[in-house]
């Protein structure tokens, strides 16, 4: 469905010297850096999957989303989207995709939404009978049919998103390109946008492209990840894959009481069960250690002393792609 081939995008960005010389000077000879914010970008998805686009801010991602809706036009490479391709904007293509960037509204601000939908009904040509349908269906599943006549701006934040779901979907369109369509929305607004997403994803096949910082998006909603780095993609495939990728650790937490007197784990410890130790701001000992060394490492932490608490958990995914970042440093 999407086929992505060395896809590159170099921005040309004007450096001004500061002040009122340095605006003199630029209108006669002006210097510019070059920002490549996507490199050498290549990728498959096949028609139906839900795949996870992570990277730090800066790192391409929007710019990429950009480049496969027909925003942005690549310095070099190329794009396939159903056999479209996205430079060229046409209309048969407008139609079998829709992009939701989470910061920005396609809605209108001081409209009912209602209103902005019967335009997006005249935009898409779509039939009245299956504008009907769709509608009823959309506004069904995100649970916002009184919300339908309410001003967009007066609608809360997670409201809005919501209806910025069911417009991008009136056409019912065969891929959908998502920017942060989570953004700033409280736990239970963002669940329900989760489980939205998974039961159209099922329903419908859609191919499903996803950007988002907060990783319980993508552990509930993605199998497959690409994560770009500084414009450069470092890895493409299975989440559980990437989740171990640091090596099978295990995270302990202990906590020992002033009377046990560590401050500490000595070097010599570290080194023997290949872990990493770090003393949060509460005075817990946070350790990574590898599965195989979980056992003794917890026996000989409850052989230092008297021990107030220990936990051992998963490392965190989080963790996990920000090493993979740091080493791409």
């Amino acid at each position: 469905m999407i086929e992505v081939s060395h896809l590159t995008r170099v921005f040309r960005t004007y450096k001004k010297v500061p002040g009122f010389w340095g605006g003199i000077r630029g209108l006669f000879h002006r210097e510019f850096a070059e920002t490549a914010a996507a490199k050498d970008v290549s990728f498959t998805i096949a028609e139906g999957e839900f795949v996870g686009f992570l990277g730090p801010n800066g790192a391409g991602k929007t710019t990429t989303l950009k480049m496969l809706a027909g925003l942005i036009f690549p310095t070099s490479g190329t794009a396939r989207v159903a056999g479209y391709d996205p430079t060229q904007r046409e209309n048969a293509y407008r139609r079998i995709f829709a992009l939701v960037l989470g910061q920005k509204n396609q809605l209108w601000w001081d409209l009912p939404a209602i209103e902005s939908f019967n335009l997006l009904r005249a935009i898409y040509a779509i039939p009245a009978a299956q504008f009907k349908t769709t509608l009823d269906e959309l506004v069904t599943l995100l649970a916002v049919g009184e919300k339908l006549n309410v001003m967009v701006r007066e609608l809360s934040l997670g409201e809005r998103m919501k209806m910025e779901l069911i417009a991008a979907l009136l056409h019912r369109p065969r891929v959908l390109f998502l920017d942060e369509p989570t953004i700033g929305l409280d736990v239970v607004s963002q669940k329900a946008v989760r489980q939205f997403l998974r039961d159209y994803n099922q329903k419908y096949r859609v191919t499903i492209l996803l950007t988002s910082h907060y990783m319980a998006d993508i552990k509930e909603l993605c199998e497959r990840v690409i994560v770009i780095h500084q414009g450069k993609k470092i890895y493409d495939g299975a989440l559980d894959r990437l989740e171990s990728s640091g090596g099978a650790r295990k995270k302990i937490i202990t906590f020992l009481p002033a009377a046990a007197g560590l401050v500490a784990f000595p070097e010599s410890w570290q080194a023997r069960h290949a872990t990493t130790t770090k003393r949060a701001p509460d005075g817990k000992f946070i350790l990574c250690v590898p599965v195989e060394k979980v056992v003794v490492a917890s026996q000989e932490i409850l052989s230092t002393g008297p021990v107030a608490d220990i936990t051992i958990e998963d490392v965190p995914l989080e963790d996990v792609i920000a090493e993979l970042f740091s080493a791409q440093v």
